[in-house]
């Protein structure tokens, strides 16, 4: 059997199925590789920043590694905006939407709010609400996207930081999306995990690929 049998979904049988869940399922396994050959597009993406969307959110990740995030945190700052390919105007949501089954529910929240956060910076300069993450004041998750967006996200523009290299994070990319998806030990809902670990932090100041 090479493809199903069918041509309208409703006359498909229990091998048709069976057989395109098993290709679902080799597909889906290889999401992290795709993903990584994705955020090389950014490179070719929005320009006038001193250094490219690819560049940015490399050193968002360098940052975060730096500051002894763990693996979620690690791979959600690197793919925070790789929504700017295909989702301009809703990139947060477009990249929470692909982090979510796979990551811990904080992360989701963070990646998803993290526009309406990183408005503080800019907003007002251009006529706008610097303050749309105030409706969110209260939630369990606010502090850790402040945390995100002012550590990791908004400073994350310097054309000389020592930023490390895409094959540096393909471990964490691959180890994410290798998960199953939607496993609650996974997306552990409800709980915090601090964005910076000092004592992990103190090993990796300055580590270079």
């Amino acid at each position: 059997m090479t493809t199903v049998k069918f041509t309208a979904m409703k006359d498909g049988d229990r091998d048709d199925y069976e057989f395109l869940t098993a290709h679902e399922i080799d597909y889906a396994a290889r999401t992290g590789e795709r993903l990584l050959d994705a955020l090389v597009q950014l490179d070719e993406g929005l320009s006038g920043y001193k250094i490219t969307r690819l560049g940015h959110s490399l050193q968002a990740a360098t940052r975060a590694w730096r500051d002894g995030a763990d693996t979620d945190w690690i791979a959600c700052a690197l793919l925070h905006d790789i929504g700017d390919i295909y989702a301009p105007y809703n990139h947060d949501e477009y990249a929470a939407s692909i982090l979510k089954p796979f990551v811990r529910e904080q992360c989701t929240w963070v990646v998803e709010k993290h526009g309406d956060f990183q408005r503080l910076y800019y907003a007002h300069h251009l006529g706008g609400n610097r303050h749309a993450r105030d409706r969110f004041a209260g939630h369990a998750y606010f502090d850790d996207c402040d945390q995100f967006c002012e550590r990791w996200d908004q400073s994350s523009f310097d054309p000389d930081y020592d930023t490390l290299p895409i094959e540096f994070f393909r471990p964490f990319v691959l180890e994410v999306f290798a998960r199953k998806a939607y496993d609650a030990s996974v997306i552990r809902a409800g709980e915090r995990v601090p964005l910076i670990d000092p004592a992990t932090a103190k090993t990796r100041t300055g580590a270079t690929a």
